[in-house]
């Protein structure tokens, strides 16, 4: 059985040796980063740009909204009054959830420091579904859960879909095609 099989083994080894020596260390973390840019950012950026105020120093102020959408809970206790929630943590927490939005997906399309952006926006991503989850009390539905026959629920089949080319990135690097790569050649020739 071995003696038939023997040349395809051979031959689909070869096929594919040739693919992963073409590939390099240069197509995987590439295509991760288009993938997150064709999917996710301006989802995020969309978002975030819901959450900041008018005018140049809007950045330095997220809109009721913001809090609402991070806060729920914290924000409903409030009466919908943002100028009853303390800054320190609600506000902290609210003003940089508002600019990680804006800077971890831009890190990641360009593949400046990839791997800890890959790494803040799955904990980004984790973040966002507890606050789903808990705060906004999404139905079962919606969250859908692993191996359930739905491969539609936004929250379980979405998110983790969403995480896989992220994880990639934390794990293996955006890759010759990027800033990191960039400087890190640099680096090794000075």
């Amino acid at each position: 059985m071995t003696g038939i099989l023997s040349p395809f083994v051979r031959l689909y080894v070869a096929v594919f040796g040739v693919v992963e020596r073409l590939a390099g260390d240069w197509f995987l973390g590439l295509v991760a980063r288009l993938v997150f840019a064709s999917v996710l950012l301006l989802y995020f950026w969309k978002s975030a740009l819901t959450k900041i105020g008018a005018g140049y120093a809007g950045f330095l102020e997220p809109t009721a909204g913001v809090y609402a959408q991070i806060l729920p809970q914290v924000t409903e206790q409030a009466g919908y009054d943002i100028s009853q929630i303390a800054f320190f943590p609600y506000g902290l927490i609210v003003l940089l959830g508002t600019w990680a939005e804006f800077a971890l997906p831009a890190l990641i399309v360009v593949g400046l420091f990839t791997r800890v952006a890959s790494l803040g926006m799955i904990g980004f991503l984790a973040v966002m579904t507890y606050v789903d989850i808990t705060g906004h009390h999404v139905d079962p539905g919606t969250i859908g859960g692993f191996f359930d026959n739905a491969p539609g629920s936004q929250i379980a089949d979405q998110r983790v879909m969403w995480t896989f080319p992220l994880l990639y990135l934390v794990v293996r690097g955006p890759g010759a095609v990027s800033l990191d790569g960039l400087f890190a050649k640099r680096l090794r020739h000075d």
